[in-house]
């Protein structure tokens, strides 16, 4: 069978693509399984060259997309969009190699994912797993008990908390220094139950943690004396979880979440929480300020004799 001008066209730009760009197999391939869909969509709608395309054409087939048909499931919009990005760049290409004379895809947008919310647990379960954490009076249930309230109590990274060193901290004033992205660094409190679990580490277990190493100035201390590692401490969380029994599925960044949605819940201002976080904008912020209004329609609509019939 003879291949279409749409074929031929979309065959120039997948050969564009990995000898000119260079563009990995796994890539190409779905650019080929994308491209390939949109040819028999044109197909379909008496399409066999690409200066006859418009851009109706171009949104028809996102919809098509987003809505399924009897040989395709519906895609969400993180797949349709990754789709429709194929299309633009075979069209960008279209037109500079002058196969069209206008680019109908230039004004069709990938459809926006939905914004993903942050998971924030409850306080009752945060509190639940912080107990959970310093089960016995070990040099690691202390030094874990001491991780996790540092992390709940000032919203830190977990890169942040295991980069800490002993003078970062200072808790005759309640603050700690923190490193974040970039090497930006921010001075944020410490509440009283992670300066008393940070003391009881630092006087009770440290010293036996440091004893089995070569010095270091690390806060956090693994069982050798080492600085502790992102992923142990993701292990410390995650165990923690487990014994206290807490359903969710509980993240690195859980404790952050649930920092900042607790602080909203309880009337701190966005850009006082922005500061905690480190965020470099008040809008990365904000996306937490969504949950908190999620949680009062919940209660809204628990509690108003009006909310519902």
């Amino acid at each position: 069978m003879t291949a279409t001008g749409v074929e031929r066209a979309v065959t120039g730009y997948l050969n564009h693509l990995s000898v000119e760009r260079g563009l990995a197999a796994n890539t190409l391939a779905s650019y080929r399984r994308d491209l390939r869909r949109y040819a028999e969509f044109l197909a379909g709608r008496g399409l066999d060259r690409a200066d006859r395309i418009g851009p109706a054409d171009v949104s028809a087939f996102l919809v098509r997309l987003r809505e399924g048909d009897p040989d395709h499931p519906p895609l969400g919009a993180s797949s349709a969009a990754r789709t429709v990005v194929a299309v633009r760049g075979f069209h960008k290409f279209a037109h500079r190699e002058g196969l069209t004379t206008d680019d109908p895809a230039r004004e069709v947008r990938p459809p926006v994912p939905p914004r993903r919310l942050p998971k924030a647990l409850p306080v009752t379960d945060v509190e639940r797993i912080l107990e959970a954490s310093g089960a016995g009076d070990t040099p690691l249930a202390l030094r874990d008990r001491a991780l996790l309230e540092l992390l709940y109590g000032t919203g830190a990274r977990i890169s942040e908390a295991v980069g800490l060193d002993v003078d970062d901290l200072d808790l005759d004033t309640g603050a700690v220094l923190l490193r974040g992205k970039g090497g930006k660094e921010r001075i944020v409190p410490v509440g009283s139950y992670a300066g008393r679990a940070v003391t009881a580490y630092q006087v009770r277990a440290r010293p036996a943690l440091a004893a089995g190493g070569k010095g270091t100035p690390a806060l956090f201390l693994n069982a050798r004396g080492g600085r502790l590692s992102r992923q142990s401490a993701w292990t410390v969380l995650r165990h923690a979880a487990e014994r206290a029994n807490v359903p969710a599925e509980v993240s690195p960044h859980t404790l952050r979440h649930s920092f900042a949605t607790h602080l909203l819940d309880g009337g701190a201002d966005v850009r006082v929480v922005q500061e905690l976080l480190g965020h470099a904008s008040v809008t990365t912020t904000q996306v937490y300020t969504l949950v908190t209004v999620d949680k009062l329609r919940e209660v809204y609509a628990a509690t108003h004799p009006r909310a519902r019939a």
